[in-house]
């Protein structure tokens, strides 16, 4: 397993993300979202060239100049307020295939530079070409670097094109005037004007890529703004950000072994290019933030995590008694320091410094208010320590884990009764507690598995209650997928399924009820108008072999002769158009209004397919095959009809 210290390990970029999401919790959602790409026309760059250099030859120089001209957007943002008072941000550094660094940035403003009106939005950030009469350099700089693809009907083979669409979905449409929030964005203004020529295209205000005009002057490199306040759910920003670098690894090992080698993944799977060795052999930092987030310790007593050597627990355990963790140095700091006692543990960082080599708390002197406590996320699978961190949140002045257990003069066994004790657990508060806490981590699939987990062993007194206050984070993917109106369906259709392994349903639960489970929803509520625009743009872009393929697909499925072929096999080399035919035969034939199950072996063979689904979830096939296994799947139900 790599260590989180680990610059761009997994592990890494998941602390990186948690510690993120605390400053979210103290200072509110983030206001704009910055990508701040490398120039290798910079001047700085090629007034270093010598001879027939050229940039990519030195990529020592690139890394260098940006990472300067980072600091210097930064401090334009932060000192100089360009956007207004900023409260807090946090950046990490990616790098293209081709090699240029980027990095992402996101801006928390505080509450007098927030950014709430359509004035507001146009004030900072356009997404329409300037007027060469005006601005003939700004001009100049959006259409160099401002301007998407294009792509599309124009350009099919752009790299931005999936199954003949955009994942940027542009081009855009013309707007007159900006829209604040449209589903938890802004629409940006795109009036319609004369097209420029850039290059051998025609480029209007649909394809420009939001940005701010004078960030573009003052750094003549490629600043994509984008207002994100009005995002509902703001981890997928974080998520996105960090999302970590490219890998890729392959491996054969016996069937049903599990032997998973983190750090060799994480060595030979991983693509890094000569500007990020540069990058990390200058120590620049990979990401940063405004704000120190130190992280917590919580453990059960005698349970802290010891690092060893094999052969050498003994003493490793040895070391660990003479060191104190934040957390029982924090119950010697109680019993030392009277100032203390009124300081819960997660704000105790802002007073105090922990001192590694000592393993103690000392007074700061100055710099807390840049400073954040964080408890790390415990499941509630792990009970006691769950508990425990509920007590930790609420109780300060604890000189050991016994005061901690004691209630009123009664010593708890556990810190759940501990817990109860106090009333933490009256009500359901303490699922909506923990799913809160999920929420801002965790996967709307994931919280749906800890939603049917607490309907199985949690004694909830009010679960419709509980759906109601939660369904926003749980609905997130499928509204985002669907829409605010069937979401819900979607999300109480998985937890049907979901439930079925505690012998529970949603009729039992009192939740509404959904007539499909998830699969056969997701199938069969599509809008077939919509779909029938769709395979036109499909097979304009067929070459003849892929044409004549579909046809005879398309033969196999509506000619009920008996001599046609109804099993079909399609091969071809990587790169070669496959998925695009099936995805042309998938929108051909929904867009007759008929049904099509696409079924894969494998998960990631699945995922290509749209709507596509794995073999085990469509047959009810059981993971674990033997002589005597059957499907699943229940004769005479709806999903058996499909």
């Amino acid at each position: 397993m790599n260590k989180s210290e680990l610059n761009g390990s997994p592990h890494n970029m998941q602390q990186n993300y948690q510690d993120a999401m605390a400053m979210v919790r103290k200072f509110g959602k983030p206001d704009l979202f910055l990508t701040f790409t490398c120039n290798p026309s910079w001047f700085e760059v090629l007034n270093c060239m010598e001879g027939v250099q050229r940039p990519k030859d030195r990529p020592d120089i690139i890394i260098r100049v940006f990472n300067m001209k980072l600091k210097e957007l930064l401090e334009g943002i932060c000192k100089h307020g360009i956007f207004g008072t900023v409260l807090t941000y946090i950046y990490v550094i990616e790098f293209q295939k081709r090699d240029l660094p980027h990095a992402h940035i996101l801006l928390t403003l505080d509450s007098e530079s927030k950014i709430r009106t359509k004035d507001d939005i146009d004030k900072f950030v356009s997404a329409e070409l300037p007027d060469p009469c005006t601005d003939l350099r700004l001009l100049q700089i959006v259409t160099k670097c401002m301007v998407h693809g294009p792509c599309g009907t124009i350009n099919i083979n752009s790299p931005c094109m999936r199954d003949g669409q955009c994942c940027k979905s542009f081009p855009k449409q013309f707007k007159d005037d900006t829209e604040e929030n449209v589903n938890g964005y802004p629409i940006y203004r795109r009036r319609a004007t004369e097209p420029v020529e850039v290059g051998k295209y025609s480029i209007d205000n649909r394809w420009v890529v939001p940005y701010n005009p004078w960030l573009l002057k003052k750094f003549n490199a490629h600043i994509n703004v984008e207002v994100c306040a009005s995002v509902k759910s703001v981890k997928y920003l974080y998520i996105y950000v960090y999302k970590g670098h490219d890998a890729a690894s392959v491996k054969i090992q016996k069937e049903g072994a599990l032997d998973h080698d983190e750090i060799l993944s994480f060595v030979e799977g991983r693509y890094v290019s000569t500007p990020e060795a540069m990058w990390r052999l200058n120590e620049f930092n990979l990401s940063h933030k405004s704000h120190t987030v130190v992280r917590l310790a919580v453990h059960l007593p005698q349970q802290q995590p010891i690092v060893y050597q094999d052969g050498q627990e003994a003493q490793a355990i040895e070391r660990a008694a003479l060191r104190k963790t934040t957390l029982t140095s924090w119950f010697e700091l109680n019993k030392n320091d009277p100032s203390a006692h009124n300081i819960s543990y997660s704000d105790i960082p802002q007073y105090y410094m922990f001192d590694k080599s000592t393993t103690n708390w000392k007074k700061r002197q100055r710099g807390g208010q840049n400073v954040i406590g964080r408890l790390p996320v415990v499941s509630i699978l792990d009970i006691e320590r769950y508990y425990l961190r509920m007590l930790l949140l609420r109780k300060s002045g604890a000189i050991s884990f016994d005061d901690i257990l004691t209630v009123n003069g009664l010593r708890c066994i556990t810190f759940q009764q501990a817990c109860q004790e106090y009333g933490l657990l009256r009500g359901d508060q303490q699922w909506h507690d923990a799913l809160n806490d999920a929420a801002q981590f965790q996967s709307p699939r994931q919280l749906r598995m800890l939603f049917a987990m607490i309907c199985g062993f949690g004694e909830v007194e009010d679960v419709p209650d509980l759906w109601v206050q939660h369904q926003v984070s749980l609905c997130e993917d499928f509204v985002h997928r669907y829409s605010e109106q069937t979401g819900p369906h979607y999300t109480l259709a998985d937890i049907e399924e979901l439930l079925t392994s505690y012998n529970l349903s949603l009729q039992k639960l009192h939740l509404p009820t959904v007539d499909l489970p998830a699969s056969v929803l997701e199938r069969v509520n599509f809008d077939v108008v919509e779909e029938q625009a769709k395979p036109n743009s499909y097979t304009m872009q067929l070459n003849s072999e892929q044409r004549n393929v579909v046809e005879i697909l398309l033969s196999a499925v509506y000619n009920n002769a008996a001599d046609t072929p109804k099993c079909n096999f399609l091969d071809g080399p990587a790169g070669t158009g496959k998925t695009f035919v099936y995805s042309t035969l998938l929108l051909t034939i929904r867009g007759t209004g008929d049904d099509v199950i696409p079924v894969a072996s494998a998960g990631i063979a699945a995922t290509i397919l749209i709507r596509g689904r794995t073999a085990h979830s469509v047959f009810k096939i059981p993971i674990d095959l033997n002589a005597t296994s059957t499907c699943n799947l229940k004769p005479n139900t709806k999903e058996a009809d499909m």
